[in-house]
């Protein structure tokens, strides 16, 4: 059963974050698992990732719930680092050219990329060492590859099934879901290559590589569930 908002799966995850009792019982508990999903644009991520937490919550109930980072992850990255809201339209998943950053680190109006990126990489493995997290995209799967305690997705589907995904949800035509596909797959691509020197199609970096187009969003995060529950046990 869906029980509340995401802010408030978002609050009850920070406010278990910041509880001193709480965060020593989990302390002397073994690693708690962590998610990262990889995803093509219009593979359903954001769908999948919602009902998989629902599916772990319901299959492993603790006192903090099972949360999605996804846009929100900003939002955590400022109050971490004590930036002001107006640095987040400068945090995009994709590649800003040198000149770009150079000018706008030098008017002030950001620090610099490798800051935010320092940064937010921090914040990743804040979240993967508590555990109980969904984190999508941000090269979550390249930071946090050492740790044992995450297990890495990545979800991709045939192009004709993702035009449809995006029309149907961005309210887009043909042309401009395409263009907006080519972008988003771009500019992750560029992230990672980039920041990381990592080819994002390298599946060998991924624990479990799913074409979301043979099944419904619900069966998708079932596989992935039972699939962590089962890598879960051997932690």
């Amino acid at each position: 059963m869906k029980t509340g908002t995401h802010a408030d799966k978002c609050f009850s995850f920070i406010s278990c974050d910041v509880n001193p009792e709480l965060k020593r019982r989990l302390a002397h508990t073994k690693l708690q698992p962590a998610v990262t999903i990889s995803r093509q644009a219009g593979a359903g991520a954001k769908a999948i990732a919602t009902e998989l937490a629902e599916f772990l919550q319901a299959r492993t109930p603790e006192p903090c719930d099972w949360t999605v980072f996804d846009k929100n992850l900003v939002g955590k990255v400022l109050e971490e680092h004590k930036l002001p809201k107006e640095v987040a339209r400068f945090m995009p998943e994709g590649r800003i050219s040198a000149i770009q950053d150079a000018v706008e680190e030098m008017l002030g109006l950001h620090p610099s990329s490798r800051t935010l990126l320092e940064q937010t990489s921090e914040t990743i493995l804040h979240l993967a060492r508590l555990g109980h997290v969904i984190v999508l995209g941000r090269a979550a799967n390249v930071i946090t590859r050492a740790m044992k305690n995450v297990f890495h997705i990545r979800l991709v589907a045939p192009l004709e099934h993702r035009v449809g995904q995006i029309m149907a949800h961005e309210k887009l035509e043909r042309k401009a879901a395409l263009e907006f596909i080519r972008k988003s797959d771009r500019g992750r691509q560029r992230y990672l290559k980039d920041h990381f020197h990592t080819d994002i199609d390298d599946i060998l970096q991924y624990d479990l590589v799913i074409n979301t187009a043979r099944l419904p969003h619900h069966g998708t995060a079932r596989l992935i569930g039972e699939a962590i529950l089962l890598w879960a046990a051997t932690l």
